[in-house]
């Protein structure tokens, strides 16, 4: 089963409802896919690391001897990833979306496969929580790339996705494959305008939700009139205190520190389970 986390936009609290309903149930693998801003296992300060890997990507290694400067790779590439010049083909690495057109369309055969790193995949595990996360590397344009090899590392038989930030083409990596995304939102007025986009998003991949109001006590009632009128159940909600945004700023799950909330996303994830099946 996999249950992903995401929101429409940032500062909403996906990775403290993620955090929180990982450490409740236990026996899951937290997946962090915000690989440019990963802190989920900063959550999970006994974790025992276990390993760290690059993660590698596709790019053409061009062969000077035989290229002919045909121009025929840069007109394929549809990133202006290639630039032919009479005594040289440049490469734009960063440009490469890794599809393998240009060595397909070299009539010399002056294309060949290479890789490079992008960021890294780390491994760790706290008690019965086990902690997947992507970092990319600084200055790298492109996070999907890394999130989908993150993804593909997962292989628990329950998987928590906390998603990035947004509803662009890396949250849509993020939540791709999931049995039930829950969309963390705050009752304002930014926040339902974000939430509906994210439910645009989810209904489109045909992949079905349920709202986690976050900071509830304030703002208005625009989340819940948007929910009852598109037929969205809400599934949980956090109020807006003190203490908790004072544990969460110390790096401490607040479900530890006041427990009866352990028992609240126990219940969270049955009602995940129930819309489910």
């Amino acid at each position: 089963m996999i249950i992903s986390v995401a929101s429409g936009k940032g500062g909403t609290g996906k990775t403290l409802v993620t955090t929180n309903m990982a450490a409740s149930i236990g026996e899951v693998e937290l997946v962090d896919c915000d690989v440019e801003e990963p802190n989920s296992y900063l959550f999970f300060p006994d974790r025992e690391e276990e390993t760290s890997f690059d993660c590698n990507v596709t790019i053409p290694a061009i062969d000077e001897e035989k290229c002919t400067r045909c121009g025929k790779c840069s007109e394929f590439c549809a990133y202006n990833a290639l630039a032919v010049f009479p005594k040289q083909v440049l490469l734009f690495k960063e440009l490469c979306h890794g599809c393998g057109g240009c060595a397909l369309v070299c009539p010399e055969g002056a294309i060949s496969e290479a890789t490079r790193p992008i960021g890294k995949i780390h491994r760790a595990r706290s008690g019965d929580v086990r902690l997947l996360w992507g970092e990319l590397n600084v200055g790298e344009p492109m996070a999907t790339p890394l999130i989908r090899s993150v993804k593909a590392e997962a292989k628990g038989d329950l998987v928590l996705i906390d998603s990035p930030p947004g509803t662009a083409c890396p949250v849509i990596e993020a939540v791709r494959g999931s049995d039930f995304c829950l969309l963390v939102t705050e009752p304002t007025p930014f926040g339902l305008y974000d939430l509906s986009i994210a439910v645009q998003v989810v209904r489109d991949m045909e992949i079905p939700c349920g709202v986690v109001v976050n900071r509830s006590g304030v703002g208005d009632l625009g989340v819940q009139r948007y929910c009852e009128k598109e037929e969205i159940p809400i599934l949980l909600e956090i109020p807006m205190k003190r203490k908790i945004a004072e544990l969460y700023s110390r790096g401490i799950l607040f479900s530890q520190e006041m427990t009866e909330w352990q028992e609240r996303f126990v219940d969270l994830f049955g009602k995940v389970e129930e819309a489910i099946k």
